[in-house]
């Protein structure tokens, strides 16, 4: 890893990202794509060192709390979180100045930070996101080799929501040909279920890839899957979106045992609802989960 000095952190939209890189080795991973322009290897964690002093001042000088959100592009709690501490000094911080926090990650590493996540739900609101792909063990160990498995996701979610912290679960991606079955996608929802989720993001049985993103899927698919490369080169071509050949039933089987649960599936909602700090009108909180169940 190697450390730079950031001249801004907190996006428009209330955003954060601590590192840039991942060492999680997911095959799919799309913040390695060009587009995102990061000019080194992506396994060499760039470390944004001064990310504390800039989330203080701009939080200082907000006159609304909202929820800050972070883990979109790069997952904070990497291998480096370990010995680097700077995701939970920025949830120190969010809880000293009163905002929310939602995290997205795939790595148990967050329960590290189960009691600052636990005073930040008392004082505003805290939303633990975590990504369920795939059941099958074998299979999750090629896809996403350097990070917890799905089952073990699974547990930290259920522990979250014991202690009444919204959780949502992101199934994403389904990579056609590989985990695109109604079975993967049963097992995993029971999953969510168990676990006690109040919402889980669906954008169909698919993945998308594209340049530098894609290459290293193939590379992948070559040592993993041989033969597999050809035949997403002959159905998808370069396409952004590659849809699997059985998204409109998957589809279909994932909003209605949602349905049946009571777990949000609607992402226009879920988005709202992590996004929106509690003392915006339009939501309660409390009445939101009475609601749910």
């Amino acid at each position: 890893m190697h450390f730079v000095r950031a001249k801004g952190l907190l996006s428009s939209g209330n955003g954060i990202n601590l590192y840039r890189g991942c060492t999680h080795g997911c095959i799919y991973c799309d913040s390695r794509s060009t587009c995102y322009h990061i000019d080194h290897n992506f396994e060499d964690i760039e470390v944004k060192q001064n990310a504390s002093e800039l989330l203080r001042d701009a939080l200082s000088r907000r006159r609304k709390r909202c929820m800050i959100a972070t883990g979109a592009m790069c997952d904070p709690y990497m291998h480096c979180e370990e010995t680097l501490g700077l995701t939970r000094q920025c949830l120190e911080i969010i809880e000293e100045f009163g905002f929310g926090a939602a995290v997205q990650t795939k790595s148990d590493r967050i329960l590290r930070d189960f009691d600052r996540l636990c005073r930040i739900h008392q004082k505003s609101k805290a939303v633990v996101q975590m990504t369920l792909t795939t059941f099958d063990k074998r299979l999750c160990r090629i896809l996403e080799p350097d990070v917890c498995g799905t089952g073990r996701r699974a547990e930290v979610l259920r522990k979250f929501s014991d202690a009444g912290i919204p959780t949502v679960a992101w199934i994403v991606p389904i990579l056609p040909f590989l985990n695109d079955t109604e079975e993967n996608l049963r097992s995993v929802l029971n999953l969510c279920f168990h676990a006690g989720v109040c919402g889980i993001v669906w954008f169909g049985a698919g993945v998308t890839l594209r340049e530098g993103d894609r290459e290293y899927c193939y590379a992948a698919f070559d040592r993993h899957f041989p033969g597999l490369k050809a035949v997403y080169q002959k159905k998808f071509g370069n396409a952004y979106e590659c849809m699997s050949d059985n998204n409109a039933r998957l589809s279909r089987i994932f909003h209605e045992e949602c349905e049946r649960r009571g777990v949000m599936h609607d992402n226009g909602q879920i988005f709202d609802f992590m996004h929106r700090f509690p003392e915006e009108p339009g939501i309660e909180q409390v009445s939101l989960f009475d609601e749910l169940y």
